[in-house]
């Protein structure tokens, strides 16, 4: 491994100063996304990949970083930190969730973890929207109709959708994401209850949204239910078999926050018997593998994760993580 390199995104090397404070970026990023770094006098070494990054490949590229610039699916437990060593200071993840950091150990090493809340809210809000309303409307059984050459003009009774005016929308994590999700619920005129650990009567009085601490009797009352809460132990498979069935027949489940959210494999069971209305998934447990049963069904809409992959956003996340590390190191 060369300290004294540079990689661009375009994959070229510039020769940089030996001695510096190095930070090691997992991925290949725009240049001018890094480049707050460079000015501060900081060796940035990036990944020349895109794709993510084996274990054992991060362990040895991270030691003697002084810090971290990683992504959600990059594992960073005490093993990469204690090959990193006593130099690492700071772990910049480009993602609002942490359930990929440990965070005890991070503690416990005297090194600051950076994520990046808020900059992704209002894209990640419109994705789960997005979603929502192609299932809702059945826009991938129309385009498919349009593709195959079967539109034989228009039909009364046709790919009839649901209605979302005046059904409850039941958010499973009233955070700012969640909140963003029942802005634009009220919008469409869909009444909406929330449910968490605590009620936030700040975020869902100017909503009109009810507050309700059983979580069965969120779901048996809901239409739709959108996902958004933080991935933990207690949180996994948070939907699970019991929980799905509760939900009514018709209904959707929105998941654009993490996939093990939901027992996948439940929710396979649960829509191929047609004992739901639907699924809107940005996020799955195993990703990048997605179940093929679900891409198989009508009535299920998925993407790749990419809530937040909006030029804007991206750009915002990389200038917080890039922040968090200047400060961290005193830059």
């Amino acid at each position: 491994m060369d300290h004294g390199r540079v990689r661009r995104a375009d994959g070229a090397a510039v020769t940089d100063p030996p001695g510096r404070e190095r930070v090691f970026v997992t991925r290949s990023l725009p240049d001018a996304w890094l480049a707050p770094l460079r000015d501060a006098g900081l060796e940035v070494e990036a990944a020349a990949s895109d794709a993510a990054m084996p274990g054992p490949e991060l362990r040895a590229r991270a030691a003697g970083a002084s810090a971290l610039l990683v992504q959600l699916d990059d594992h960073v437990d005490a093993d990469v930190l204690d090959a990193a060593g006593p130099a690492l200071r700071v772990v910049a993840t480009f993602s609002v969730g942490t359930d990929h950091l440990d965070l005890e150990a991070c503690r416990a090493r005297g090194v600051a973890v950076v994520h990046t809340p808020d900059v992704l809210t209002d894209a990640t809000a419109d994705q789960a929207w997005a979603l929502l309303l192609a299932v809702a409307r059945r826009l991938r059984e129309g385009r498919a109709l349009i593709a195959g050459g079967d539109w034989d003009g228009w039909s009364p009774t046709r790919l009839l959708g649901t209605d979302l005016g005046g059904r409850t929308l039941a958010i499973v994590g009233l955070g700012r994401i969640g909140t963003a999700v029942a802005a634009r619920a009220r919008a469409f005129g869909m009444e909406v209850a929330y449910h968490g650990p605590r009620p936030h009567p700040e975020r869902a009085e100017p909503l009109a949204a009810r507050f309700e601490p059983d979580l069965d009797a969120l779901l048996e009352a809901a239409d739709v239910v959108s996902l958004h809460a933080p991935l933990t132990a207690a949180t996994h498979h948070l939907l699970d078999a019991r929980r799905l069935a509760l939900l009514p027949p018709h209904a959707i489940v929105v998941n654009v926050g993490r996939g093990a959210l939901v027992d996948e494999r439940a929710l396979v069971a649960a829509l191929t018997a047609g004992r739901l209305g639907g699924a809107a998934l940005d996020v799955f447990e195993d990703e990048p593998r997605v179940p093929a049963e679900l891409l198989g069904l009508a009535n299920v809409e998925v993407a790749p994760h990419q809530g937040s992959a909006t030029t804007g956003t991206r750009a915002a996340m990389a200038a917080l993580c890039t922040r968090g590390i200047l400060e961290a190191l005193g830059r």
